[in-house]
Order: C-alpha cells, then structure tokens, then sequence
C-alpha cells in the first residue's frame, strides 16, 4: 500500500513538474510584447488582413517593392529606401504576413505561398501599382519567384537576393546531401512551439546571435516585432506552410520577367547545387552575380549590392518607359 502511494506521488509530481515546464515553455514560445507597428508606416487593407507598409516618395515615380525575409523585417531597406527616393523611384515595403501585427491568421495554412504572394499584389493594387520592379531578400525572395511566374505582365524586372529559384533549391534540398544538412533548421521548424522557444529563450539570445551584421537600432526594431505575442510562431509557419515544396509537392514554374540573382558565396545556408540551376527555371534575360559575402548582403557589401540592383532596375526602367524592346538574354 505504501509504495503503491509513493508510486502515485512520485507520479504526480512528475505531472506536476512536466506541466509547469510545459507552460513556461509556451509562455517564452508565445511572446508578451504588445501589437507594434513603425509609426511612419502606413496602414493598408489587403485580403482582409491590415498590412504595416513602409511607403517613401512620389507616387508618380516608377515604383519598387522591396520584400524583406526571415528573421528580418521591412526594416532591412532602410537605407535603400532613401537611395531609391533621391533617384526617383516610388519605394514600397511592406511588413508581411506574419510581421505585420494585423496580418497574423492562426491556421498555418494561410502562409503558404500563393496567400504571401497574393498579399503582394493586393498591395500594389491597393496602392496603385500597375506595373513595378520588385526585389526580394531569402524568403522574399522566394515570394518574388512566385511573382516572377505568374505576374509578368506586371512586374518590369526582378532582383532575387541570396535564394535561388525556390523550384531549383528545392530539388537540391532532396538531392544534394550537402543542402539537406544545411536545411536542417527547416526540419526543425515543422515542430510545434520549440522552434519558437528555441529563438526567444534567455532574452532572444539565439535570434541576436543570427543577426551578425546588423546595426543595434536595427536589431532593436527586430525585436519589438519578433517580441509580440504570437509572432513568432505566425513567420516560422511560412516554414511549416511550404514545407511540402521541398518534398516535390509545389512547383512555381519558370520565371518570365527579366532577373538578376545575387548570390553570397559565404551563405552557410544555400549552397551553390540549387544556385547553379536557377539559370534554366528564367524564360527571360538572366544575370548571375556572385558575390564574395554571406546571407547578409545588403548588411555586408551594401554599395556592391545596391548598385547591381541599381544597374539592373535602370537598364529595364528605360525600356518600359521608352516602349522599347528588352535586351537580349545573357
């Protein structure tokens, strides 16, 4: 009887003990931040959901949307933003889904990627946009892809920053040993609630330590989005939405607009397999540039990278408003 009744105790308190770590677990997972959006930005309503939209400019000046990844946010074009308005381009980046605090659905399959795409063009229309460049960092980028095949004849050029065609890296994802092992963090996001408190736990220690090259005042608006209370777990189910597109099961198609993709050869997570093969998923004129830094380009070799963008924007800005003919692919 007795031992039966220590049994049961000990049980208890295994409960007991499994059940406060539970909770103190989601509690660091979920965030406690109050909703925050950057007061300079603007509110706009895109299916059904309040977007944070950082907008800078004359509107009748040929607009950009600049589409930022993860674990980063508009932010990240600050300075960009300023350097496309002195040379008279109209600068558009929003906050996406997941980042802006009114645009956070709870079921996770509303971050798969033709809701995040579609967030982008219901942008622009809101706004106006008939036709703009787009540029995307990670996985901005990966939405511009998206883009880049089913918009073209809205989009005047694109600029892919360091992932590759989203097609062409998932094939290497599933064939290239070397990008599988990278890719181990994808894996580990398909797990609920300790991905999250993976990130935030010990004052986002791990989330500070990703952001290597960053300035302090730029982390500090990292942290006020990532800091609210469900955000995190709403960026990392783009993870968890799209998953099955590194199992074969989504398939963007070719891209039809003129592109450039920038590539860091220091990228410890996208590895050369996938870049190489981004060349035949564009049905258009192709530049590749590779460049002698990691997965945080514009951070690392700012004027480098700003001027390829630079340079490709203004090659097709003439010849949309010339009427002309695009260049012959490289």
């Amino acid at each position: 009887m007795k031992i039966s009744k220590i049994l049961g105790y000990t049980l208890l308190a295994l409960i007991l003990v499994a059940g406060i770590g539970f909770l103190y677990v989601k509690n660091i997972a979920a965030g406690s931040k109050p909703d925050w959006d950057p007061e300079t930005y603007v509110s706009v309503k895109a299916n059904d959901l309040e977007f944070s939209v950082d907008v800078r400019g004359d509107a009748a000046n040929t607009p950009v949307i600049l589409l930022h990844g993860f674990p980063e946010a508009a932010v990240m074009w600050d300075k960009f933003m300023d350097e496309l308005v002195v040379k008279n381009y109209y600068a558009i980046a929003p906050n996406q889904r997941g980042y802006s605090s009114g645009a956070r659905p709870a079921d996770v399959e509303e971050y798969g990627i033709e809701y995040l795409a579609s967030d982008i063009m219901a942008i622009a229309d809101e706004l106006g946009l008939k036709k703009f460049h787009l540029v995307g960092h990670d996985w901005g980028a990966v939405v511009g892809w998206k883009l880049a095949a089913d918009h073209p004849d809205r989009i005047i050029s694109y600029s892919a920053i360091s992932v590759p065609h989203i097609d062409s890296f998932t094939k290497a994802y599933r064939e290239d040993p070397e990008q599988f092992e990278a890719s181990g963090y994808i894996r580990f996001f398909q797990k609920s609630m300790l991905p999250e408190f993976a990130l935030a736990n010990n004052d986002y220690e791990k989330l500070k330590s990703i952001w290597t090259s960053h300035e302090d005042a730029e982390i500090d608006h990292y942290l006020n989005i990532f800091g609210q209370e469900g955000a995190l777990t709403a960026v990392i189910n783009w993870y968890r939405a799209n998953f099955s597109a590194f199992e074969g099961d989504i398939v963007v198609g070719q891209a039809k607009v003129p592109t450039t993709f920038i590539w860091g050869n220091g990228d410890r997570a996208i590895k050369r397999s996938g870049v190489d093969e981004t060349r035949d998923l564009v049905d258009a004129d192709y530049q590749f540039i590779e460049m002698d830094a990691t997965h945080w380009i514009i951070q690392e070799e700012y004027e480098a990278l700003t001027g390829h963008i630079l340079a490709h924007m203004e090659k097709y800005s003439g010849a949309e408003s010339s009427g002309g003919e695009e260049p012959v692919s490289e």
